[in-house]
């Protein structure tokens, strides 16, 4: 018999909003937390918030949150009784899972040969197929020479997925459309493999055309006990990244959800599974969602991120569950007092920039302000940075709703009634994704995004309505700083000139651009949101793009533009390839340079036809923003197109 013994002090793994997560939870259950830190996370806010702190050393996460040794010898010193890894870092290490336990310190988290046996893709698939579960065809093979990889991608049929055995997150993997692409693809991948897992076998998978992402919560005790907690939709997708999840999953009807939750069940029991997991699979969406045509893709042995929405259907706190099994209580639920009540949706904001291929913005947070009504779960506050060393989310907004229209539009509202500045975010990408029509109706694939084009991503020039808007606020605002018992009389001298006719319009200055706007009227009730910051920067959001306005201009800022030839790098991080030599001829779009940077690879293409003139980017070499890596010269041809 398991013996219960209530945690009393826990040590988080981790970093980030996970962190907080979690913290949240343990204090409510009167739980001492510890937190662990590098040296760009001394003033983390989940630093700020644990009852206790320590420093695990430099910034770079292999140096620190990746390093166990110190993670369990600041659990000792401490005194923690228990870990939880949270998410990423070290949370599917059996390894780390094995040495926690032979501290003599509780984990919080699945059996470490549970993580072992689900750890790599190829194998858990052979696992699942043992157990009856149906998987995705393609080749598991040993034989991992380019050759016998490029063979089986042609027998499993093109187009194909290339993915890590040991990967993520949406990294290590790529979809190869012919024959002709892929050694490049393998390397790519392969290299990728390495660096985010230390490990560069792949599997071959037949790609779906229309393939829906559908996963199902699975929770495991100490007591054989296994349940599921519904599904999650995760086909929102950029790159193989999920940009928006929701449970429970639209068009799923009553008998494919109890084939998909049973199946995940049965690969849950397979494993002798404890704790919160994930059973992810695919679902060919061209007819629907039908149970004949959902295969498992792969087990996440841990927390997800996406878990929140699983939270606000079923009511659940998971992480609480997490504490409460690993202290050996059974599951507090059984399957048949576990319901979805509502509709919940999450969106991922992020410092990062859609114009500029979503790359991260990294900087000082000073302007934060979400939608009070927004579930959210952010390691963020004003006066934080978001560091280049790890990934850059601002928050996740959660909505909820009696269904899923209520959710999805409670979801646009508090995007756009939040503002962070002056970092760029995905904010107004996320809202047009939200408005798609395909995902309106519950018609979406994981290849919406990419199919829906520079229409999602393009930074739109205010328009005439956001103009009209920061006008009359600007009306508003000046008068409201005035005492109330001049006030009157100001409004009356508002743009007074002598000997000429009152002035009615503004200068107002955003993003480089100068406009001049009417200040007639202080009625701000135009349908958009709008605010002052301190400064007097007036801020006026629309369709969850932000625009913060100045009277005076900018003072300029540093262009990385490559109309020039000069290709510069757009962040700080690591040169892994570089693909020219000096004076070689180049064409529009060739890659030129491979970045590295928060845990992604970033390439750098030719903007036109030319020859590299000055090539001063070395393999291996660190570089900071703004460097000049490359320089090209225009070809004829592209002078003359120019």
């Amino acid at each position: 018999m398991t013996q219960i013994k209530p945690i009393t002090s826990l040590l988080i793994a981790n970093r980030g909003e996970i962190a907080c997560r979690i913290i949240r939870t343990a204090r409510a259950m009167g739980v001492r937390t510890v937190a662990v830190y590098s040296d760009a996370d001394a003033k983390a806010l989940h630093v700020r918030q644990a009852d206790e702190a320590v420093h695990i050393g430099p910034s770079p996460a292999r140096e620190s949150y990746l390093v166990g040794e110190k993670i369990i010898a600041a659990a000792k010193a401490t005194a923690a009784e228990a870990i939880h890894p949270g998410y990423g870092f070290l949370s599917e290490n059996a390894d780390f899972a094995q040495s926690v336990i032979d501290a003599g310190i509780i984990w919080v988290g699945p059996k470490p040969d549970s993580i072992r046996a689900m750890g790599l893709k190829d194998a858990a698939k052979e696992r699942m197929i043992a157990a009856g579960v149906p998987v995705t065809p393609g080749y598991l093979g040993a034989d991992q020479s380019p050759e016998r990889l490029a063979a089986e991608a042609a027998a499993v049929g093109y187009p194909v997925l290339i993915k890590a055995v040991a990967g993520g997150g949406g990294k290590g993997m790529r979809r190869v459309e012919g024959p002709a692409d892929f050694a490049d693809a393998l390397v790519s991948c392969q290299r990728e493999a390495a660096s985010s897992f230390g490990n560069t076998d792949v599997l071959i998978e037949k790609y779906i055309l229309s393939p829906r992402h559908i996963e199902v919560q699975v929770f495991g005790d100490t007591h054989g006990n296994v349940v599921h907690l519904f599904e999650r939709d995760c086909s929102l997708q950029r790159r193989h990244q999920k940009v928006i999840e929701e449970a429970p999953a639209p068009g799923m009807d009553a008998a494919t959800r109890e084939a998909i939750c049973a199946a995940a069940v049965k690969a849950a029991k397979a494993v002798d599974y404890v704790g919160a997991g994930t059973i992810e699979f695919i679902a060919d969406a061209s007819e629907g969602l039908r149970a004949d045509r959902i295969w498992f893709m792969e087990m996440n042995t841990r927390l997800q991120v996406e878990h929140p929405v699983t939270e606000e259907i079923t009511g659940v706190d998971l992480v609480e569950w997490q504490l409460r099994v690993a202290s050996g209580e059974v599951l507090p639920k059984r399957q048949d007092e576990l319901n979805i009540n509502g509709w919940a949706m999450e969106a991922r904001l992020y410092a990062e920039d859609p114009a500029k291929g979503f790359l991260p913005s990294p900087g000082l947070v000073d302007r934060l302000l979400f939608h009070w009504q927004a579930r959210l779960e952010s390691a963020v506050e004003e006066g934080d940075r978001v560091s280049t060393f790890y990934d850059p989310m601002i928050a996740k907004v959660i909505a909820t709703g009696q269904c899923r229209d209520e959710a999805r539009t409670n979801l646009m509202t508090y995007l756009n009634e939040s503002f962070v500045g002056p970092l760029r975010t995905n904010k107004a990408f996320l809202y047009e994704c939200l408005a798609l029509p395909a995902f309106v109706d519950g018609l979406m694939d994981t290849g919406l995004i990419a199919r829906s084009g520079d229409a999602l991503i393009e930074r739109r020039p205010p328009s005439d309505l956001v103009l009209k808007t920061a006008g009359h606020r600007f009306r508003r605002d000046w008068t409201d700083d005035i005492d109330w018992d001049q006030r009157k009389l100001a409004e009356g001298l508002f743009g007074f000139r002598l000997n000429s006719a009152p002035r009615t319009s503004v200068m107002i200055f955003e993003g480089g651009g100068a406009y001049s706007v009417s200040a007639e009227s202080r009625d701000t009730s135009t349908g958009l949101s709008s605010d002052r910051e301190k400064d007097g920067t007036l801020i006026v959001t629309e369709r969850g793009e932000t625009y913060f306005f100045t009277s005076r201009p900018d003072a300029g800022t540093a262009a990385g533009a490559a109309a020039d030839g000069a290709i510069i790098s757009p962040m700080p991080g690591r040169i892994i390839a570089v693909e020219v030599s000096a004076g070689d001829s180049v064409t529009k779009g060739q890659k030129l340079v491979t970045l590295e940077a928060m845990k992604m690879e970033h390439s750098l293409t030719a903007p036109f036809d030319g020859t590299v003139a000055e090539l001063t980017a070395v393999e291996g070499g660190q570089v900071s923003e703004g460097a000049v890596l490359v320089r090209l010269t225009a070809s004829a041809a592209a002078t003359d197109a120019a």
